[in-house]
């Protein structure tokens, strides 16, 4: 049981690091991306969302923010 619970341990603190490491990727890059949302891309790309078309996506959704800024302003 203890094996269990430290094999569990080992894989969220795996799981942290790598989340952290692309975390410092996406700031790296200026993305904008916080860690929730970070997470929800990385969790739709595991699910067999393509990166690219949810890239795409991403920028669309960017530009009506601004757009909609521009146009409230």
């Amino acid at each position: 049981m203890a094996s269990m619970e430290t094999s569990k341990s080992q894989r969220a603190s795996s799981a942290k690091q790598t989340m952290d490491g692309i975390m410092e990727i996406s700031k790296i890059l200026n993305t904008g991306l916080d860690m929730e949302t970070l997470a929800s891309v990385v969790r739709l790309c595991e699910s067999g969302v393509n990166p690219e078309a949810l890239a795409h996506v991403f920028n669309e959704l960017r530009k009506e923010s601004a757009s909609i800024k521009v146009n409230q302003s």
